[in-house]
C-alpha cells in the first residue's frame, strides 16, 4: 500500500477523528439502529434501512482511517530541503493566463482543503509542482484547459 505522509496536524486530526467514529460514532450508529427496530416488522421497515446502511458507511469510513493511518510517516518540516516543492511546502505562483498570483501549501490528499489554501500532491496542480524550483514555469493540464504556472516562491510555515 501506498505510504501516506502526513503533516504532525493532520496525523492528530485523523487519530482524533478515528477515535470518535469508533466510539460515540458507533454508540450513535447502535442507537439509530434499535429505534428503528423497536418499530416492527423488519422486512418492512425502511428506517432499519437506513440505519443499518448507515453503519455500514460508518464502518467503512474506520476502515478506511485505520489503512491512512496504518500506513502513515509523519513529516519533519525542518528536514525539508526548502529549493525544491514537496509535501508540506507552501508555494507561490504566478498564473500566466490569468495574471494572479496563488499561494498552496502541498498536502495529503487526506489534509486537502482548498478553503484553506492547501491542495493534495496527488491533484492535477499538486503532482506538477513537485520536485520543481523557484523561477521554473509548469504547464498543468485541468479540466479547464492547460495552466502555465510559475514558481515565484517556495517555504515552510
Amino acid at each position: 500500500m501506498k505510504v501516506n505522509y502526513l503533516s504532525k496536524e493532520g496525523f492528530d486530526k485523523l487519530t482524533k477523528e478515528l477515535r470518535y467514529l469508533k466510539t460515540e460514532g458507533r454508540k450513535k450508529i447502535a442507537e439509530d439502529i434499535e429505534e428503528a427496530r423497536s418499530k416492527g416488522d423488519l422486512s418492512e421497515n425502511a428506517e432499519y434501512d437506513a440505519a443499518k446502511e448507515a453503519q455500514g458507511y460508518h464502518e467503512k469510513k474506520i476502515a478506511e482511517l485505520e489503512a491512512s493511518l496504518a500506513n502513515a510517516r509523519v513529516i519533519d518540516e525542518k528536514n525539508i530541503d526548502d529549493s525544491k516543492v514537496y509535501i508540506l511546502s507552501t508555494v507561490t505562483i504566478f498564473n500566466r493566463k490569468t495574471a494572479k498570483e496563488t499561494k498552496y501549501t502541498l498536502v495529503s490528499k487526506q489534509e486537502a482543503d482548498f478553503s484553506q489554501g492547501k491542495i493534495s500532491v496527488d491533484s492535477p496542480i499538486g503532482n506538477a509542482l513537485l520536485g520543481k524550483s523557484v523561477g521554473e514555469l509548469v504547464k498543468v493540464k485541468v479540466p479547464a484547459g492547460m495552466l502555465e504556472l510559475e514558481i515565484r516562491n517556495i517555504e515552510r510555515l
